[in-house]
C-alpha cells in the first residue's frame, strides 16, 4: 500500500515537475496524480503564483516564488525525515521500556 502524501508533498511533486518546463499531461503522470486532482492543484499553485503557463511554448514553468517554495520544501522535508525517525527512536525506547515493566 502506498504511502499518503501532504498537500505540501503534491504541490513539489508538481513544481519539481515543472521546474525544467512541462506540460500539463507530464506533470500529471510524473506527479502521479488523477486528472481531477491535477486540475485542482495546478489552478492552486498557479494563484499563489507559484508556477505559470508560458502561452508561446505551451508549458508550465516554475516562477520564483515557486522555486523560492522548492528550496524552503527541501529544507522541510529533510527536517521532518530527521524528526520523524527521532520519534520512531523514542516509540521504540518506550515500547521496550513498557515489556521490561509487564508482568508475565
Amino acid at each position: 500500500m502506498g504511502s499518503y502524501r501532504s498537500k505540501l508533498d503534491i504541490i513539489a511533486d508538481i513544481l519539481h515537475v515543472a521546474s525544467q518546463g512541462a506540460k500539463k499531461t507530464q506533470i500529471m503522470y510524473q506527479a502521479n496524480l488523477s486528472y481531477r486532482l491535477l486540475s485542482r492543484y495546478l489552478s492552486e499553485v498557479s494563484r499563489a503564483c507559484l508556477i505559470r503557463f508560458e502561452r508561446k511554448e505551451r508549458c508550465y514553468k516554475l516562477t520564483s516564488k515557486g522555486r523560492k517554495f522548492l528550496e524552503k520544501y527541501k529544507d522541510y522535508s529533510r527536517r521532518n525525515r530527521h524528526v520523524e525517525k527521532q520519534l520512531n527512536d523514542v516509540q521504540v525506547k518506550r515500547k521496550i521500556l513498557e515489556e521490561l515493566c509487564s508482568t508475565l
